[in-house]
């Protein structure tokens, strides 16, 4: 599934939610070692950080993190509602949009599609 959104050109972002902790069943990152291209370390950085906030120390068991494959941005969520409502508040909400400043990734999409394009 997750590599049809990436091959598809219309797909910009994939959310991925669950799978992040630390159980046997928490697979999302290592799935995602399969298919990444380049790792946004600063995104799980921040997450923890948003997290820790609200839920101090437990913030240490999230594996949230994203990365970037043929120029589609991938994210991987925590599965609870609070974690997802706080990634998005806190960080993709403006991330995700044009007009945030200083920079954002709607603005370097189309060189990462390119950067991906060329190398293949």
């Amino acid at each position: 599934m997750l590599q049809r959104y990436i091959q598809d050109p219309t797909v910009d972002v994939v959310l991925c939610t669950g799978g992040t902790g630390l159980t046997q069943r928490d697979q999302t990152p290592e799935a995602l070692e399969a298919v990444v291209e380049k790792w946004i370390p600063g995104f799980g950085e921040i997450f923890r950080w948003l997290s820790y906030q609200k839920i101090g120390t437990s913030t240490i068991q999230s594996r949230a993190c994203a990365g970037m494959t043929n120029g589609t941005l991938i994210f991987a969520l925590p599965g609870s509602t609070g974690a997802c409502k706080d990634a998005w508040t806190g960080i993709l909400l403006a991330q995700l949009d044009i007009r945030h400043r200083p920079c954002n990734f709607i603005e370097i999409l189309p060189r990462m599609k390119h950067t991906s394009l060329s190398r293949k």
